[in-house]
C-alpha cells in the first residue's frame, strides 16, 4: 500500500515539475523576444557562420605573398601543419588548414599553378 502511494506521488510530482519547466521555458522565450535578445543572438550566430577567411588573412597565416608559387605555399603549409601537430594547438593547426583551402580556391580560380 505504501509503495503504491509513493509511486503515485512520484508520478504526480514529476508531472507538475515537467509542466513548471515548460512554462518557465515559454516565459523565458517571451522575455527574450520582448527585450530583443533572441534576435540579437540569431544575428550573431548567422554572422559567425558566414564569416569566411579572406585571402589576405590566409596569406598572413601562411606567411606568403601574392607572388608566391603554389609549391612554396604547400611547403609552408606542410611545415606549419606538422609543427602544430607535434607540439602546437589544434586551433592553430585548423587555421593553417583553412588558410591553405582558401588559397587553393584562389589559385584554382586564377588558373595559377596546379593545386592538388
Amino acid at each position: 500500500m505504501a509503495a503504491k502511494i509513493l509511486a503515485n506521488l512520484i508520478v504526480m510530482g514529476s508531472g507538475i515539475l515537467a509542466r513548471a519547466v515548460v512554462q518557465a521555458y515559454r516565459q523565458a522565450l517571451a522575455n527574450a523576444s520582448k527585450s530583443g535578445v533572441a534576435q540579437e543572438t540569431l544575428q550573431n550566430t548567422v554572422r559567425r557562420a558566414s564569416k569566411a577567411m579572406t585571402e589576405q588573412e590566409a596569406r598572413q597565416i601562411l606567411g606568403v605573398s601574392e607572388q608566391t608559387a603554389w609549391e612554396e605555399i604547400l611547403k609552408k603549409y606542410d611545415t606549419l601543419f606538422e609543427r602544430n601537430a607535434k607540439n602546437g594547438s589544434f586551433y592553430l593547426q585548423s587555421k593553417v588548414h583553412r588558410a591553405k583551402e582558401c588559397l587553393e580556391s584562389v589559385y584554382r580560380d586564377k588558373g595559377q599553378g596546379t593545386p592538388s
